[in-house]
């Protein structure tokens, strides 16, 4: 089976192509290009270095996010067009799974970042199997450090963004705090399809509803509910 892997989900940008379980292709890049120019032209020279013809594909994986707004829809544009072109399943894997994955050797808590600004991030907390112990989601950075300050388990922080929050992070937990080696701060589209294969495949009809899984609303959804609030209390 041949899975095609893409994660755009942030600046660095991911593009796999794994066959019967073995990673054939992986490309990946921190370097900020818009993922609009760089994307499709990835996917296509990944596919061309792996021999692989699109029509060959036989399953899309996805970081659906959360993430870059920008980020997050593009990947899944494409994702969704060759998934629906090809008639293939495709199947969605959290971007900060993702990033954990990175750490699945690691003897304690995972704890993939993505700054959202504002002492805010994009942020969970995983076993080393993977398992959520606090989901996916958009939180104050003291939220985090308040959950991992309940622990007694020594933390690996996962992420090109870590080092934005790094001396918040070693004042609340100290030693406890491990800082990822950098060459598993970027995600890897090899990751995603690895957590995909785990999944049902859904129905190619499915595809027409998938949606990316961005964990806040965009600023504008925010102006807009606040105006909304404002005429209801006129009213």
């Amino acid at each position: 089976m041949i899975w095609l892997g893409i994660d755009t989900s942030n600046v660095p940008l991911s593009i796999a192509v794994v066959q019967d379980d073995q990673l054939l292709v992986e490309w990946t890049s921190s370097i900020k290009v818009a993922h609009s120019v760089g994307a499709m032209p990835a996917v296509e020279e990944v596919l061309k270095q792996a021999n692989i013809n699109p029509r060959d594909i036989d399953a899309i994986a996805v970081a659906e996010g959360p993430g870059s707004y920008t980020g997050v829809r593009i990947g899944v544009t494409i994702a969704k067009t060759l998934a629906w072109t090809l008639k293939v399943p495709l199947v969605g894997v959290s971007s900060l799974q993702t990033l954990a994955g990175n750490g699945s050797l690691f003897n304690g808590l995972i704890c993939p970042i993505m700054d959202a600004r504002r002492d805010n991030v994009f942020s969970a907390i995983y076993t080393k199997d993977l398992v959520a112990v606090l989901p996916d989601g958009h939180y104050a950075l003291e939220t985090i450090l308040e959950k991992l300050g309940t622990t007694e388990e020594n933390v690996l922080f996962v992420g090109k963004d870590v080092p934005i929050h790094w001396e918040a992070i070693q004042r609340v937990l100290g030693d406890r705090a491990i800082r990822a080696p950098l060459y598993l701060d970027l995600p890897r589209a090899s990751v995603v399809i690895e957590q995909a294969m785990k999944k049902p495949l859904p129905s190619i009809e499915a595809t027409h509803h998938f949606v990316p899984d961005y964990k806040r609303i965009t600023e504008a959804e925010t102006n807009w509910n606040a105006e909304q609030q404002k005429a209801g209390d006129l009213k």
